[in-house]
């Protein structure tokens, strides 16, 4: 009979203890299961990771002075929404990014809060921002939660919520949010005027120098939608979401686009939705399209079902599918050139040269592109 000493009964007893906590934890945790799988391990190896659709050499090409090439302008604007205990925040996120792009180019701005801003706000925010600033208020039927939610049925599932430690997940605000994103900001007085805008959040950082126009490109390209990170959703904030996208597309196959993404989204045909997302602190997007006819009534039908407030459904997976479904694939397009970060997330330009051309300051080797989190790969295999 084989005989351990005592140190190496121990290393045995240490390493059961290791495994049964961690099938434990993959069991009961989703994230970390997702996280500290094979697949997440694998992703991390040296595979091929992808071909980039790079931005043409000509767009960088453009003059340093906006007032030589303003024809040439989009219809565009930079969107902030905060609120005036974000100022700080706020102006790190301007002064980044009027440093890294719109100083060669002259953007507007458009904020928007839920509250009066403050004079403090305007003032400092005012102060970063080299060309034109509007400030303006949120209508109140447009962020706060509609009077035929159920509260006593919302009030239970933010509990639970609570109970479950999933982030944000008693908060009212953060739903009211989500929503306004998903169906309203587009409809804001300050912002009919233009096509295209750029979200911008307070607190996130642009860690290379954007030497072109993402507006052109995407408007000379038929593009509809840009990104820089995907991502998994967290399945208990959207319990029910894919079944209530499901039920509207059975009932407009209309608005479904011949060669849209749903392999991104999908493993299975469409049978159920993997929680693959664009993750909306960065989008750049034409307006349009989300004041357009389809997504008018996918919207209102998802308003209907209640799940901004009974569950926690968010407006990166609801822009997501939205145009993954109603748009060809080709219209959504990965910004490589632009190197982002949203704390704890960062994308870095891989592309070839792109990291030089931008001065970028980030770690190539720390992108979450193929991060286990992470669903380039997803978006890969479509391409």
């Amino acid at each position: 009979m084989l005989k351990l000493t005592t140190t190496a009964r121990y290393l045995v007893l240490a390493f059961v203890i290791i495994i049964g906590l961690h099938s434990i934890l993959s069991f009961t945790h989703e994230d970390y299961g997702r996280v500290t799988s094979f697949k997440n391990i694998a992703a991390h190896l040296p595979w091929d990771s992808g071909s980039v659709d790079a931005v043409p050499t000509e767009y960088f090409e453009t003059p340093v002075n906006p007032a030589n090439f303003i024809s040439r302008r989009a219809n565009a604007t930079i969107l902030m929404l905060a609120r005036n205990s974000d100022v700080n925040d706020a102006v790190r996120s301007v002064r980044r990014l009027e440093d890294r792009f719109n100083k060669k180019f002259g953007y507007p701005w458009v904020f928007l809060n839920e509250e009066p801003f403050s004079d403090e706000f305007k003032s400092r925010v005012s102060n970063v921002i080299n060309g034109q600033v509007t400030f303006g208020q949120i209508e109140h039927d447009h962020w706060y939660q509609p009077d035929w939610v159920d509260e006593e049925k919302a009030t239970a599932g933010r509990n639970k919520m609570v109970q479950d430690n999933i982030i944000y997940g008693g908060s009212k605000s953060y739903r009211n949010m989500c929503r306004f994103n998903s169906g309203f900001f587009y409809r804001h007085p300050l912002l009919q005027e233009y096509k295209w805008y750029w979200r911008v959040e307070p607190d996130v950082h642009f860690r290379c120098d954007v030497d072109f126009d993402p507006f052109l490109y995407m408007e000379d390209h038929n593009k509809t939608y840009g990104f820089t990170i995907t991502m998994y959703e967290f399945r208990a904030t959207i319990e029910t979401l894919w079944d209530t996208v499901k039920t509207f597309a059975k009932e407009h196959p209309e608005y479904i686009a011949p060669n849209n993404a749903m392999g991104y989204m999908s493993d299975d045909g469409g049978e159920s939705y993997n929680l693959c997302h664009f993750w909306s602190n960065f989008e750049i997007a034409n307006m349009e399209f989300w004041r357009g006819e389809a997504y008018t009534k996918f919207f209102e039908h998802l308003d209907r079902a209640g799940g901004f407030y009974y569950e926690r459904w968010g407006d990166a997976p609801v822009h997501s599918i939205a145009v993954a479904l109603f748009q060809n694939k080709d219209q959504i397009h990965f910004f490589d050139e632009i190197g982002y970060e949203h704390n704890p997330y960062t994308h870095c330009p891989r592309g070839e040269g792109s990291w030089q051309r931008g001065k970028c300051d980030c770690d190539v080797n720390q992108s979450f592109d193929y991060n286990g989190y992470s669903c380039m790969k997803q978006w890969d295999r479509i391409q």
